[in-house]
């Protein structure tokens, strides 16, 4: 069943049981009310009647009056109380022959006298002070209280029926409203299932489904990213695979075949020996890449001063610097704990500022700066800076420059970063020539905190 149809009887359903179980309720208050009604009507009319008869004690008085009732629809009952003796009655003989002889035993207490099958509701008054007096007893017959409910619950089943058509009828209106997104929802949701990403379409909503519709077109846009970004990975990571291969491949066939002999196949080992190096590295970083995007084990937290891994970093690299000219200047070296993968950090810091001084003319500049939760390293270099056309990619997977070499090491040192908790960005340096790469990493006790949050 549909979710409009589902939604649409639900709420059907809860009308008719709230309905029901009110005029349930209403049906069964409305007797009692005509009855304690009906019984304030006659105990006004008992009164009435026993003013008019105590005004004047003649005969002609008590003849208009019992003229009067007896055209009346008015049911009387006037008897002796000590003797039994009925004085006057508007009732069968039988009821009230019945009603005088039992009124002291059972009826004098009741609300509802029954004669011959039939409930009357009724009011007695002493006429006379005297308690073995004269009894008035006026009588209304319970079914024609029934009949006014009777008439009264069709009228009601008529207005419920009423309201049942009108609320389902604004239930399925506005359930059209709440569904019908949904199912254009779920329509865009069949072309991402069917990667059709440029034949997405916004979807008109609000609230939750507005919020749920923001969702699935950002999903959208970044698994149209991935999938690209994928695309682009493998035709990359062909061609930089294909590369030393071909390059191993034709030395190795040269050499078999006698092409190249003495020096010329000994270049050859050389060049086969470069190629597999270089290629084992771009294997082995793909791997590594890998591991960061899905494998939980590989990353291993600790406190860590980072301080000493710029330094350790720095040393590392201080022979590549050399033979390039370039001088590599650490300003600040403050103590940081930070809860990070040295390791990995170290990797990172290695990459980023081995490609500093592989585009420098003449220096590298690392500086570290304190915030509330986080530290920044900034790595400056005072190169030709990033290309306009490269620096929108410039941390995705075998994207290079001039001076690259495997296109991974920025990918890697961006999932290294992120992993840690923390962010990395480049720009072009405004102030002056080169290139910026801002690394920002959370302090431990920031890190730490946002995790128990999680």
């Amino acid at each position: 069943m549909k979710l409009l149809h589902q939604l649409n009887a639900a709420f059907t359903t809860l009308i008719i049981i709230v309905m029901s179980i009110t005029a349930f309720i209403l049906y069964s208050l409305i007797l009692n009310m005509l009855i304690e009604d009906e019984k304030r009507q006659l105990e006004g009319r008992g009164e009435l009647l026993i003013e008019l008869l105590n005004e004047e004690d003649s005969p002609l008085k008590v003849n208009q009056l019992s003229q009067l009732l007896r055209d009346s629809e008015f049911r009387v009952l006037m008897f002796d109380r000590s003797k039994r003796e009925i004085m006057f009655s508007t009732l069968p003989p039988e009821t009230a022959a019945a009603w005088a002889s039992q009124y002291d035993e059972t009826l004098h207490e009741e609300d509802l006298w029954e004669s011959q099958g039939k409930d009357f509701v009724v009011y007695d008054i002493a006429f006379t002070p005297q308690a073995d007096g004269v009894i008035l007893v006026l009588a209304t017959p319970l079914r024609d209280l029934q009949a006014v409910q009777t008439m009264f619950a069709w009228r009601m089943i008529f207005v419920l029926f009423i309201g049942l058509l009108l609320a389902v009828g604004i239930s399925h209106f506005m359930n059209r409203r709440l569904v019908t997104p949904l199912i254009r929802l779920k329509t865009e949701l069949k072309k991402i299932e069917h990667r059709k990403f440029q034949d997405l379409k916004p979807v008109k909503a609000s609230g939750e489904i507005e919020e749920v519709e923001h969702s699935v077109r950002t999903m959208a846009a970044e698994l149209e990213n991935y999938i690209r970004t994928q695309k682009q990975f493998f035709q990359n990571a062909s061609h930089e695979l294909k590369t030393p291969l071909m390059s191993i491949q034709g030395y190795a066939e040269g050499i078999r075949d006698g092409v190249f002999e003495g020096e010329a196949a000994d270049k050859g080992l050389s060049v086969m020996i470069k190629e597999t190096e270089r290629l084992k590295k771009i294997v082995n970083e793909m791997i590594l890449l890998a591991k960061l995007d899905s494998d939980e084990n590989v990353y291993h937290p600790e406190d860590t001063d980072i301080h000493a891994l710029i330094e350790q970093a720095k040393e590392g690299l201080y022979p590549l610097a050399r033979g390039k000219g370039i001088e590599l200047d650490y300003e600040q070296p403050v103590s940081y704990n930070l809860y990070v993968d040295p390791e990995k950090v170290m990797q990172a810091l290695v990459n980023i500022i081995a490609n500093g001084i592989r585009h420098a003319d003449s220096r590298v500049q690392i500086k570290t700066r304190e915030t509330a939760d986080h530290i920044l390293i900034a790595v400056k270099d005072d190169g030709t800076g990033i290309s306009e056309g490269i620096l929108p990619q410039l941390f995705e997977r075998f994207i290079k420059g001039k001076e690259g070499e495997t296109g991974l090491g920025l990918a890697i040192s961006r999932a290294i970063i992120e992993r840690s908790g923390g962010k990395i960005a480049a720009q072009n340096n405004v102030e002056a020539k080169g290139a910026v790469f801002n690394i920002l990493l959370p302090k431990s006790d920031t890190l730490k905190n946002d995790k128990e949050r999680m």
